[in-house]
C-alpha cells in the first residue's frame, strides 16, 4: 500500500485539500480525454461507468478531506463499552435490494467475491485471528465445517468499539457507488453488523465520511448473517480507499462481515499494475445474463445462424413446466453416425450457479461462428463429433437467483428445485448396491461393475425424485454418451468419481474408481488448460487447497455425496462424467463474464476433444450386422462397457496397449492387443464374433418352426416311458 512520508504529512490543510481535489478533477476529465480507454476496456467497447443510465446519474464528486477528521481519526480514544444499537442523530439510509442484471446500478462489483482484490488489498483495524483476518472479509465466503484459523467465514474484530474498520485498497481511482454487507458464515455463531460509516480517502491517511447534509451517514447493516444487503451511495465518490466503520452490531455477537464494494475504477494510462492485469477479449459474443425467454432467443439466433449444425430440442420440463431445452452441435443434427462419439455438457443443476450457463451459451455461439469461419480445429471437432450442449437444467432455480441479480441472491438462492431437490445428489446410489454385492461373502454369481439397474423404488412415482433428474436419467439411457462435464460453481477444480466414500461413517475418503487414471488425466485436461485453475499464486476459494493436485480432487476424499450425476453415469451408462466447477464466485456480474470467458474457453474445447481419446470400434457378426449390447472388456480394469445399437462401441483409455475382448450372449468371445497412442485420435479396434454351436442350433430349429430339444425334459420322458414299460 502506497503511504505517505512524514513530511507530506506536514503540508498544509489548504495545500492538501487543493491536491486531492485537483487529483479527483483529473481523473474525472480522464474519462473523456484519454485515448487509450476503449483500448483497456475493449470488453465493453465503451466504459462501463460511461454507459447511458434511463437516469441521469449524479455527478461523482471527490469530497474534501478535511484535516480535522483525519486528525480525529488518529488520535487514540479512551476505550468504551458496546454503543448502543442506534447511535444518535443518526442519518440513516433503508437498505436497498439489487435489480435484476438488465438494469445494474451504478458500476460493477470490483471484486472481493471473485477474487479480482486480493488479500494486500485489504486491510482492518484489528482481527481475532489469522482465520478472521480482513482477507476473510470478502462476500459469500465459506468457512467449512471446521472454522479453524486458516479458513474462517468473515472479517471479525479482534475489539468490539467503534474504531473498528475494514478497509479495501483499489490501487487506482474509482468512482465507489455502493457497499454490500453479509454477517459471519458459521454453523455456530451469529455475527453481524448492523450499522456502519463509510469513509474514502486517497492517500489512506487523511479520511473523509460520507455525510448526508451536515452530518455522517449512518448506514442500516444486516439483519441476519447470510442474506446480502446493498446500500448505494447518495453521490457517488472517487477515491483510491474505502472503509467501512462498523457503528453497532447484533447484540448478543461481535463485530463480523463479509462485503463487497461497488465501483468504477477510472482511466489510468501511467498505471503500470492496471494495465499489466487486465484481461481483454476479442470474441464477438454475447457477454450477459440470460433469462429463460433470453436464451431461448440466442439458441434460436445460433440456429438461424448454423442451421446446418444445430439441432434445438427439449428432454423433458421442469416442475414449473418450462422446457428443459438443449442444442445439438453436429454435421448431421438429429441422428447418431455410426462410429462417430457422443459428448454432452450439462450446467445449472444448482439455478444459483449461472457462471456454467452462461459459458455454455458462449460456447454454442462460439462453435457456430468459427464453423462458419471455417476453424479447423472447430470444424474437425464438429464434424467428427456429436455434441449435446444442456445450458440450464434447473431454470425454476434459475429464475429465483435471477430476480436476486448477481450480488444480492446469497449463496443458495435458487439452488434447489421448485420442489426443494438438490439435482445433483439425487440419482439413485448405485455404488452402495454394487459395494455390498461385492463384500458379499459366496455371493451366486459374479456382480456387474457395469450397467448397474435402477433399483425398483427409485422409479415409483412416490419416490422423492425431481422431475429434473428423470429427465436426465432418460435422456443418458436413450443416448449413448462417452463423455460429459457437468459445470458447477462456488470452486475453482475438477472434480472426478467416484462421489461417495466406501468405507461407512466417513465423510471424507480417497475413493477411487477402476478408471481412476483416466479420470485423472480427463480432469487435468480440463484444469491444465484453464487460466487460474494450476496457477499456484492464486489463493484458495474459500477453504480447500486443490494445488497439490492440480486443480483436480477425487470427489470422495472432499466431501461425500450419494447419489451424484458422476457416479450413476458411471455405473448405469458408458458416460464417463466429471464435475468442473468453474469459478469462485457462483453468479458473477455480467462485467466479468468476458474474463470467465477468457478463463475457461480452451478448456472447455479441450476437454471436449478428450472424447476422441482410447480404442473405438464396431462389433459385428459374420454377416457384417452389429451387434447390440456386446460388453467390452479390458483386461485390469474390472469396467466393463456395452456396444450402442449398431454395435459401435466407445472406450476411453490412457495410451497404452491393452488386451481387449468382445463378448455378447449366443457369440464367441474374441480377444484383440488395441494401442492406444498419444496423438489425437481414438485407435480402431474393430470385433467379428461367431454364433457358438447352441445358438446356431437354435436359429436353425425356429427356421423350421421347432423348438431346441431340452435334454433334461428328453431324460424325464424316457425314465416315464421305461416306468410304464415295466408295469
Amino acid at each position: 500500500m502506497a503511504r505517505r512520508g512524514a513530511a507530506a504529512l506536514a503540508l498544509a490543510p489548504a495545500l492538501a485539500l487543493l491536491a486531492v481535489a485537483l487529483a479527483g478533477v483529473g481523473a474525472r476529465g480522464a474519462v473523456l480525454e484519454d485515448p487509450d480507454y476503449s483500448v483497456q476496456e475493449i470488453w465493453s467497447r465503451e466504459p462501463y461507468h460511461a454507459r447511458p443510465n434511463p437516469e441521469p446519474e449524479p455527478e461523482p464528486f471527490s469530497p474534501p478531506l478535511p484535516a480535522g477528521d483525519g486528525e480525529e481519526e488518529r488520535q487514540p480514544r479512551p476505550s468504551q463499552h458496546r454503543p448502543p444499537k442506534k447511535a444518535s442523530k443518526p442519518k440513516k439510509v433503508p437498505k436497498k435490494k439489487l435489480a435484476p442484471e438488465t438494469s445494474p446500478p451504478g458500476c460493477p462489483p470490483l471484486g472481493l467475491e471473485t477474487l479480482k482484490i486480493t488479500d494486500f488489498q485489504l486491510h482492518a483495524s484489528t482481527s481475532k485471528r489469522y482465520g478472521l483476518g480482513a482477507h476473510r472479509g470478502r462476500l459469500n465466503i465459506q468457512a467449512g465445517i471446521n472454522e479453524n484459523d486458516f479458513y474462517d467465514g468473515a472479517w471479525c474484530a479482534g475489539r468490539n468499539d467503534l474504531h473498528q474498520w475494514i478497509e479495501v485498497d483499489a490501487r487506482r481511482l474509482t468512482k465507489f457507488t455502493g457497499v454490500i454487507t453479509q454477517g459471519r458464515n458459521s454453523l455456530w455463531l451469529s455475527d453481524w453488523v448492523t450499522s456502519y460509516k463509510v469513509m474514502v480517502s486517497n492517500d489512506s491517511h487523511t479520511w473523509a465520511t460520507v455525510k448526508n447534509g451536515s452530518g455522517d451517514m449512518i448506514f442500516e447493516g444486516n439483519s441476519e448473517k447470510e442474506i446480502p444487503v446493498l446500500n448505494e451511495l447518495p453521490v457517488p465518490v472517487v477515491a483510491r480507499y474505502i472503509r467501512i466503520n462498523p457503528q453497532s452490531w447484533f447484540e448478543n455477537g461481535s463485530i463480523c462481515m463479509r462485503m463487497e464494494i461497488l465501483g468504477c475504477p477510472l482511466p489510468d494510462p501511467n498505471n503500470y499494475y492496471h494495465r499489466r492485469n487486465e484481461m481483454t477479449t476479442t470474441d464477438d459474443l454475447d457477454f450477459k445474463h440470460h433469462n429463460y425467454k433470453e436464451m431461448r432467443q440466442l439458441m434460436k439466433v445460433v440456429n438461424e445462424m448454423c442451421p446446418n449444425i444445430t439441432r434445438i430440442y427439449n428432454i423433458g420440463k421442469s416442475h414449473q413446466g418450462l422446457k428443459l431445452y438443449a442444442v445439438e452441435i453436429s454435421d448431421h443434427p438429429g441422428e447418431h453416425e455410426v462410429g462417430e462419439p457422443e459428448f454432452h455438457y450439462i450446467a445449472g443443476a444448482h439455478g444459483n450457479e449461472v457462471l456454467g450457463r452462461e459459458l455454455l451459451l458462449l460456447l454454442v455461439h462460439f462453435l457456430c461462428q468459427e464453423y462458419l469461419a471455417r476453424n479447423p480445429r472447430i470444424v474437425f471437432l464438429v464434424e467428427e463429433t456429436r455434441i449435446h450442449i444442456l445450458p440450464s437444467l434447473n431454470p425454476d432455480g434459475y429464475e429465483k437467483a435471477y430476480e436476486g441479480g448477481s450480488e444480492l441472491g446469497g449463496w443458495s438462492l435458487g439452488r434447489w428445485t421448485h420442489d426443494g431437490i438438490d439435482i445433483n445428489n439425487n440419482f439413485p446410489d448405485l455404488n452402495t448396491l454394487l459395494w455390498e454385492a461385492e463384500d458379499r461373502p459366496n455371493s451366486p454369481r459374479k456382480v456387474p461393475n457395469h450397467y448397474i439397474a435402477i433399483p425398483e423404488w427409485f422409479l415409483s412415482e412416490n419416490a422423492t425424485v425431481a422431475v429434473e433428474t428423470r429427465a436426465v436419467i432418460a435422456w443418458m439411457e436413450k443416448i449413448p454418451f462417452v463423455l460429459g462435464g457437468n459445470l458447477q460453481g462456488g470452486e475453482l477444480v475438477v472434480a472426478y468419481p467416484y462421489d461417495m466414500v466406501r468405507s461407512l461413517w466417513k465423510t471424507q475418503e480417497h475413493t477411487p474408481t477402476p478408471d481412476d487414471h483416466v479420470f485423472r488425466w480427463l480432469a487435468y485436461s480440463y484444469a491444465s488448460t484453464h487460466r487460474l485453475m494450476t496457477d499456484a499464486r492464486r489463493r484458495v476459494c474459500h477453504t480447500e487447497d486443490f494445488q497439490k493436485e492440480d486443480g483436480t480432487v477425487n470427489g470422495a476424499s472432499w466431501h461425500t455425496v450419494a447419489g451424484s450425476l458422476n457416479d450413476f453415469s458411471y455405473l448405469h451408462t458408458n458416460c464417463f462424467e466429471l464435475s468442473i466447477y468453474v469459478g469462485c464466485d457462483k453468479y458473477p456480474h455480467e462485467s466479468q463474464l468476458p474474463e470467465e470467458w477468457e478463463n475457461n474457453r480452451e478448456s472447455l474445447i479441450v476437454f471436449m476433444e478428450q472424447v476422441h481419446r482410447g480404442i473405438k470400434g464396431l462389433v459385428r457378426d459374420l454377416h457384417g450386422k452389429g451387434i447390440p449390447n456386446a460388453v467390452i472388456s479390458v483386461e485390469g480394469v474390472n469396467h466393463d462397457i456395452r456396444t450402442a445399437s449398431d454395435g459401435d462401441y466407445w472406450r476411453l483409455l490412457n495410451p497404452g496397449e491393452y488386451a481387449v475382448t468382445a463378448k455378447a450372449e449366443g457369440f464367441t468371445s474374441a480377444t484383440k492387443n488395441c494401442m492406444v497412442g498419444y496423438d489425437m485420435g481414438a485407435t480402431r479396434c474393430d470385433f467379428t464374433l461367431s454364433k457358438t454351436n447352441l445358438a446356431r442350433i437354435r436359429e436353425i430349429m425356429e427356421k423350421f418352426g421347432k423348438q431346441p430339444v431340452s435334454l433334461p425334459a428328453r431324460r424325464l420322458k424316457l425314465r416315464g416311458r421305461k416306468r410304464r414299460q415295466r408295469g
